[in-house]
């Protein structure tokens, strides 16, 4: 197993983490070809470690990573979580690791996006209203940073991540702190919900699959063997 990318995820990479805030990365690795067409041969499709102790005050680190060709697979789905590596800030990075985010346009499509987006929204807000882990703004938080996310990807083509600069910013510091109501919250989300439909419509997103199966085939023709 080869790691060709770890990037820098969570509320350090979105500049709304606390000093008690843990440590999230997430990542790519190669299997081995060989390994994969061997008889009885099967795909490592993830790899997680969670809890590793980081240092003397307590925060821990969370490390996720994903097998190239299951990560390629649900890029192509604009899974939020996936997406977000193409632009996350980079802890380590291969060659292969930097082209592979330098392909980000050719997995983007409005429909998938607006679906995917709002999708994983609806699953925040359910965890909010159900106060999953007692940590209602933790999921809150989510809820409308990831609509935020969708609409200016939509927009613009690009994938934000650090939180810091954009409008809603002491909002989403606000929901952290617990001083919205799940109500306030909702209808902030609703509109957003809204404005991701209207932008999915104007928007000409084309996925290029030819491009990223190229890609996918030459890294495992180069890793045959690790």
């Amino acid at each position: 197993m080869k790691w060709i990318l770890k990037v820098l995820i969570g509320s350090r990479a979105h500049g709304l983490n606390t000093e008690q805030s843990d440590y999230d990365y997430r990542g790519v690795f190669i299997q081995p070809t060989e390994e994969i067409l061997s008889l009885g041969g099967k795909v490592k499709t993830t790899h997680w470690i969670e809890g590793k102790e980081l240092d003397k005050s307590g925060r821990i680190e969370d490390d996720t990573a994903w097998e190239i060709g299951h990560f390629l697979q649900m890029a192509t789905q604009c899974n939020p979580t996936i997406l977000e590596v193409f632009s996350a800030p980079v802890v380590n990075s291969t060659g292969e690791g930097l082209e592979l985010r330098s392909l980000f346009s050719y997995f983007l499509d409005a429909k998938k996006i607006a679906t995917s987006f709002i999708g994983y929204g609806h699953n925040q807000r359910k965890k909010l209203l159900e106060d999953k882990d007692d940590k209602p703004n933790k999921f809150a938080s989510a809820y409308l940073r990831v609509l935020i996310q969708a609409e200016e990807l939509l927009n613009t083509g690009n994938m934000r991540v650090d939180m810091r600069d954009h409008k809603h910013y002491d909002t989403l510091l606000d929901i952290r702190n617990n001083k919205l109501s799940h109500g306030e919250i909702i209808d902030i989300c609703i509109i957003y919900e809204d404005l991701i439909r209207k932008a999915e419509t104007k928007c000409k997103f084309t996925q290029s699959i030819d491009k990223i199966n190229e890609f996918l085939v030459n890294i495992r023709k180069s890793y045959w063997n690790i």
